[in-house]
């Protein structure tokens, strides 16, 4: 893998970026400032969503990044209508072909297949190329004998592609079952946010689940499951640290230690 400022410049065609402004307090954050603070507001604290390239730059050791299946793109299986200029737009504005970017790396030394979906492109939706490259990744690190890393955001299954995208939580979750079968380790981080029929499958089938803080994970709604129950739900609801709360991650990690984490429980998973 580049470094990120040559990744960027590839994307975007420049190395100049503008500063990013904080949604909730206002602040006017130097790009190189933004980066140098893991994607984070400096006054407020604020999590940023970060683009996969800015995960992987952050994450994995320089030069160690290999990046597979780069070039599929997602067809219109269903002709719904204007899903393929919709598609051409999310290439334009992320500057990725699909909403996920699959390789495998190095952390710490330590090898691994990974995975980041990226929000940028159509909210990291699940269509049928991103279940076709996370399983891939999955069943070459199963052939690899590797440990999956998977960093996942998603507003859920794409519904522009209707059945087909649905048909993707059976397909991944049935690669990640046959690499646990084979005794290897799977990471789950669930990242801001974390929704829909992803939650219902990939993303809570992690040996270990952490979560970025406050990041909201769920499956429907809040406004949905209040209509369909009668009841308000609780403060915090849907959040990551209710869901630490109630059993379903198992640790809140802050962006700046999240390597070093990683790489912890991945050499602890070595000495098995």
């Amino acid at each position: 893998m580049s470094t990120f400022r040559n990744i960027i410049q590839a994307i975007t065609g420049t190395d100049e970026q503008p500063p990013r402004t904080c949604k909730k307090c206002g602040t006017e954050i130097p790009y190189s400032d933004y980066i140098a603070n893991h994607c984070i507001c400096p006054e407020c604290g604020t999590y940023f969503r970060m683009r996969a390239v800015e995960r992987l730059d952050a994450t994995v050791d320089p030069g160690s990044f290999q990046e597979i299946d780069k070039k599929l793109r997602s067809k219109d299986p269903i002709k719904f209508p204007d899903y393929s200029q919709k598609l051409d737009k999310a290439e334009k504005a992320s500057g990725l072909n699909e909403g996920v970017v699959c390789g495998t790396a190095k952390i710490s030394g330590m090898d691994c297949g990974i995975f980041v979906m990226d929000s940028a492109f159509m909210m990291g939706s699940m269509g049928t190329v991103v279940g076709e490259k996370i399983t891939r990744i999955i069943e070459k690190a199963t052939e690899l004998r590797l440990p999956v890393i998977g960093f996942i955001t998603s507003g859920g299954a794409r519904m522009q592609e209707g059945i087909f995208s649905l048909m993707q939580m059976a397909k991944v979750s049935g690669a990640v079952k046959r690499h646990s079968e084979a005794g290897l380790l799977y990471i789950a981080v669930l990242t801001d946010p974390t929704t829909g029929g992803i939650t219902a499958s990939f993303a809570m089938q992690g040996d270990i689940i952490i979560a970025e803080p406050k990041a909201l994970i769920g499956f429907a709604g809040q406004r949905v499951i209040e209509q369909t129950t009668g009841e308000k739900l609780p403060a915090g609801f849907q959040r990551a640290e209710f869901q630490l709360e109630h059993g379903f991650v198992d640790l809140i990690e802050e962006r700046p230690r999240m390597t070093y984490t990683l790489a912890k429980l991945l050499k602890l998973h070595q000495a098995r």
